[in-house]
């Protein structure tokens, strides 16, 4: 037996991290083989954002996906990322949907269930580990690491024993920002080691450029295991390369024992795959320091990136890296992870663009400071959970003790749609996207994104992506980095403008048909294109995003403050309250429109 052994991470955290999640099952298939024989612990291959992506974007069933990687990697421990009680999703799910969902990927061929909770709260994890334990399954639980005025080492090891005692074949401690230290980890690990009789696995991104030395002084303290990526996916907000590791330790002690030859040949088929991700590739995926500030995780910069970009702002960036620690500091001090990473994540983007911090609370921060994710790490702003909530009750007990059995409903709800158990789990992780995917499957009009050929291949070089103009005498370099899909009543296009990122938006000059409506009122803009708001009960939007539900009809009266309408921005829902009181005269929009602030959703008639 080798003395510290590997789990790779480039079928998940890798591309996570450095493409937002955007690897597809094709690309993995062909280098499996060489994948089994190298001697790995596991490989991570499912769970995380992978299973969103899957259906999002992708277009790909992400239990088919399990099952190809299942048989093609016989020999090899496969390995996901639960996120306890909100399993894959962005909410808590009943205890019964925990375990038949458990079930179902040790069915389809997950061996080791990785569990953590974003707060740290054991509460959101005994679930799932008793589940996977009942499955037959290794289950590792996770802790999150932190840094903050509330988290300490005794506190890490404290929950180590915690999880040791609910069942756990093993410990990682997950340092998912990057913010570990060498001598802080040397510290940590002989604290649980001295504690916990279970093997310790290193999880750490190399986003501050410490983690290899963090994996050494773990290995030299009693550690186990390390999380590692092939080279031509590693480093940045992605993880130390499995090449320099076995490399280092061969011929010591801790020789891994694995095939640096085979590695080699690995890492440069990933080196020719990663060519195809082009357009996804951000320029905040590099080593950053100022991660020992921020603390954004590695998945979360990339996706951050993309977000913005689909917002015009890509140029805010750092204000939002400033913001996300003092939105942190509100909430408690929550370890930045799926899902506090979105929340907090989208939140600062908010309180940056609308110009106002928490002029727009999201549906998901009301929840957190109502109790509904847990227990928060440290006290949580009073001010801001008054106005977020109002005098509602206080969650004080496990979340999921409040939410009764639910996958009978959700297997009503969904209908002829699901074809499987399988299905209606996707239907219950992401009820809008996993419905819009089974309908498009049972159609067969499943079309992934589109990928754009790399630069120099064939005859897109007939269009030029870069170019100069000349507009009233001044010289413009412009290159054109992205372009949103066709067939759209508004497209956008990406672009730099001597170097300065831009965005220009075309919109489609199709006729508007418009109708009448209450009051005599303008009625629906059907090609997609709303008046501009003018007046006090004009209801917009503070970001692009999606309506998730509309609550008004015409006629309604209604008060000010009253919501109208639910949009969802990079994920995360938003309440979209009435300006006024008054009589609703007009509403501009359906579920599943796309929406943008310079336009009227509701027309209220004080």
């Amino acid at each position: 037996m080798p003395k510290i052994e590997i789990t790779d991470v480039i079928l998940r955290d890798a591309h996570q991290s450095l493409i937002a999640t955007r690897m597809r099952t094709e690309d993995m298939l062909p280098i499996c083989d060489k994948l089994d024989q190298v001697g790995y612990w596991s490989l991570e291959c499912w769970g995380g954002a992978t299973y969103d992506a899957c259906i999002r974007f992708l277009k790909e069933d992400p239990w088919e996906r399990l099952r190809k990687l299942r048989e093609a990697l016989p020999n090899t421990r496969t390995q996901m990322l639960l996120r306890g009680q909100n399993l894959l999703g962005y909410r808590h799910y009943a205890d019964d949907v925990v375990h038949a969902f458990v079930l179902k990927a040790a069915e389809n061929g997950i061996d080791v269930f990785r569990i953590f909770d974003a707060l740290n709260d054991t509460r959101n994890m005994r679930t799932a580990i008793e589940a996977t334990v009942e499955a037959g399954k290794h289950a590792q639980g996770a802790i999150s690491y932190t840094v903050s005025p509330v988290h300490n080492i005794e506190g890490f090891v404290a929950m180590a024993r915690e999880l040791a005692d609910m069942g756990c074949h093993s410990i990682a401690i997950k340092d998912m920002a990057g913010l570990l230290t060498p001598y802080v980890t040397a510290d940590l690990v002989k604290a649980i080691k001295a504690e916990v009789d279970l093997p310790l696995q290193i999880h750490s991104h190399s986003t501050s450029g410490l983690a290899a030395m963090c994996h050494l002084k773990a290995i030299e303290n009693g550690a186990e295991r390390v999380d590692t990526a092939i080279s031509s996916w590693s480093g940045g907000t992605s993880h130390p390369p499995t090449e320099s590791l076995v490399a280092g330790l061969r011929g010591t002690e801790y020789d891994t024992g694995l095939d640096l030859e085979l590695l080699q040949e690995i890492g440069m088929y990933f080196y020719e795959v990663r060519k195809k991700y082009h357009q996804f590739e951000s320029e905040f995926t590099g080593v950053d320091t100022r991660v020992q500030v921020n603390q954004i995780p590695g998945g979360m910069i990339s996706n951050l990136a993309n977000q913005l970009k689909e917002q015009n702002a890509l140029d805010r960036m750092q204000e939002v890296m400033e913001e996300i620690p003092r939105v942190r500091k509100d909430l408690g001090y929550p370890p930045l992870v799926t899902p506090t990473s979105q929340i907090v994540g989208t939140q600062a983007v908010l309180n940056v663009l609308t110009g106002e911090r928490y002029q727009t609370i999201t549906n998901e921060v009301k929840l957190y400071l109502q109790g509904g994710y847990g227990r928060a790490p440290g006290p949580v702003n009073e001010e801001l959970r008054r106005k977020a909530v109002g005098d509602q009750e206080i969650i004080d007990v496990r979340p999921a003790d409040l939410i009764p059995p639910e996958l009978e409903q959700l297997r009503r709800e969904i209908g002829d749609l699901a074809e499987s158990d399988e299905d209606v789990l996707t239907y219950a992780m992401f009820p809008e996207i996993g419905r819009q995917f089974l309908e498009q499957r049972k159609a067969g009009t499943l079309v992934p994104e589109p990928l754009e050929p790399p630069p120099g291949n064939g005859p897109q070089e007939a269009a030029p992506t870069e170019f100069n103009i000349v507009l009233h005498g001044e010289t413009y370099h412009i290159k054109i980095t992205g372009a949103g899909h066709k067939g759209q009543p508004e497209r956008h296009f990406y672009m730099t403008v001597d170097g300065v990122p831009e965005e220009a938006i075309v919109e489609t000059l199709d006729e508007v048909v418009l109708t009448g409506g209450a009051e005599g009122a303008v009625g629906k803009a059907i090609a997609g294109r709303r008046p501009h708001p003018t007046e006090e009960g004009h209801v917009t939007t503070s970001m692009p995003g999606s309506i998730v539900e509309v609550l008004v009809k015409e006629g309604d009266e209604i008060e000010a403050g009253q919501p109208v309408l639910i949009t969802e921005a990079m994920k995360m829902e938003t309440e979209v309250q009435a300006p006024v009181s008054g009589k609703v005269t007009a509403v501009y929009v359906e579920k599943g429109d796309a929406v943008n602030p310079d336009e009227v959703l509701v027309e209220i008639k004080p």
